[in-house]
């Protein structure tokens, strides 16, 4: 899809007693996009005319808006990496992240990221992009990953994952018999001298909450809670580092393959963390529209669960 990097949105006054500015600012304009509109030449009309943020609406009106963004994200470096895209308009991107891709650069990683395909995408389209990314997922976890186009997308998903009103379903394998459904209430906080693990902490940390339900069984050998793995469905209410994982291992079903959490669990079939965002649900920023999107379960999570040999419950 091509775009220029000009964004032309218009959108009708409905209600009465508004300034432009108040009626942005109810369409989820942040200041941070409004000033950028009030620096832009013919950045904000009413009724075709230029004007002033200040100037009262009636219902009926028409205030169009010109978001500009000549540059791009100068510290990401374009890469040739795979990029699976599910679904692109002018206002955001859904990909679907392989495993062993960091979404961002950090130490390390400066040419392996999720940001750097992306940015290949579009300068290979002569597009200026900035990286935007709305929603995270750990470098092993795979799935659907949400990205604002400009800055006024950005502003408004934002706003909408402020409010947990961008809605993600994860499949996870975990280890045992897991209950039929629940909800983990623990709060989660840095583990004492590590840079990167996190634990259930309940004096320090701060409130996470993962609604889970089982899907189904499986086992190997003998019949036994010690042979066994379950596939979870799993919803974050709120959105933690590391949270999915450290909650199952704090109730006794870690996720086969997670370094961090179970190494010992890590081997052939479960190379990583057998965590996959799946489902991903949210409003058009502009649109209004409900849109949602699917990923399928990789294909490491069902070799994983074909060796064993029997589906028990669903």
């Amino acid at each position: 899809m091509e775009n220029s990097g000009v964004r032309i949105v218009t959108w009708k006054v409905s209600e009465e007693n508004m300034t432009v500015e108040r009626a942005l600012r109810a369409k989820g304009c942040s200041h941070h996009v409004l000033t950028l509109l009030k620096h832009t030449d013919h950045g904000i009309l009413l009724n075709g005319i230029w004007t002033y943020a200040n100037q009262p609406t009636k219902p009926g009106d028409e205030i169009t808006i010109r978001v500009e963004e000549n540059a791009s994200s100068e510290q990401i470096l374009p890469v040739p990496l795979p990029l699976s895209i599910i679904y692109e308009d002018e206002d955001v991107l859904v990909v679907d992240k392989p495993e062993n891709m960091p979404v961002h650069p950090s130490a390390g990683n400066y040419e392996n990221t999720l940001a750097n395909a992306v940015m290949y995408y579009y300068s290979a389209k002569d597009i200026p992009f900035v990286f935007r990314c709305v929603t995270r997922l750990d470098r092993d976890t795979t799935g659907l990953v949400l990205l604002a186009k400009n800055s006024l997308s950005s502003a408004i998903l934002s706003d909408q994952a402020a409010h947990r009103q961008i809605h993600r379903e994860y499949l996870a394998i975990v280890e045992g018999m897991l209950p039929l459904k629940g909800t983990i209430d623990a709060p989660i906080a840095r583990e004492e001298g590590s840079a990167l693990m996190r634990c259930v902490d309940y004096e320090n940390g701060e409130r996470a909450v993962t609604h889970y339900k089982r899907l189904a069984a499986f086992w190997r050998g003998e019949n036994t809670f010690s042979d066994m793995l379950s596939l979870a469905s799993v919803h974050l209410e709120t959105g933690r580092t590391h949270q999915i994982r450290v909650h199952m291992k704090s109730i006794g079903h870690p996720l086969p393959g997670d370094f961090l959490y179970h190494p010992d669990s890590v081997c052939e079939l479960a190379p990583r963390q057998m965590l996959h965002s799946h489902r991903i649900s949210f409003t058009h920023p502009i649109t209004g529209e409900a849109l949602s999107f699917v990923s399928n379960m990789p294909e490491d999570m069902q070799r994983l669960l074909h060796s064993y040999h029997s589906l028990l419950f669903f």
